[in-house]
């Protein structure tokens, strides 16, 4: 998962709870119903990261990828999300506005997923979010499938 190991870093012992939400966020469309996304990632003790692999190509990326950012300009916060695709610094976003871009059910999925508390979840979205997305558009733009595969 070499792409993924870029945003969220190859941790000792497994991937952390709030990188787990992290893919989820990014494959919320494609993963939504088809099992616990740990168990997928490998990280649940009984899974393996083969269906994640397969749940988290380009294409689901890169449609994940549109996807959240259509949600952050729609909730009024296209300026920070554009920070984080284009070059330049990131601007920040705080976990209330997180909130209300991602939606309740999103964030319900999301605490199920990791496991974590919905304002830890949300604090650590909204620290690890913006700079997952600028090393995911690198050239300032959302990358094709075929980008986002190598």
């Amino acid at each position: 998962m070499g792409l993924l190991d870029s945003i969220g870093g190859n941790r000792r012992g497994g991937i952390s709870p709030v990188m787990v939400g992290l893919m989820g966020l990014l494959a919320y469309r494609t993963l939504k119903g088809k099992g616990k996304l740990a168990d997928m990632l490998g990280t649940g003790g009984s899974g393996s990261a083969g269906a994640a692999g397969g749940a988290l190509s380009g294409g689901a990326l890169a449609g994940g990828l549109k996807d959240l950012l259509d949600r952050f300009r729609e909730g009024g916060h296209e300026e920070q999300a554009q920070s984080w695709v284009s070059k330049g610094p990131n601007k920040p976003i705080d976990p209330t506005e997180l909130a209300q871009s991602l939606g309740e059910e999103r964030i319900e999925w999301l605490v199920e997923q990791t496991g974590l508390p919905r304002d830890q979840l949300l604090a650590g979205l909204s620290g690890e979010l913006p700079n997952a997305i600028d090393k995911l558009t690198p050239h300032g733009r959302i990358p094709t499938d075929e980008e986002l595969s190598h």
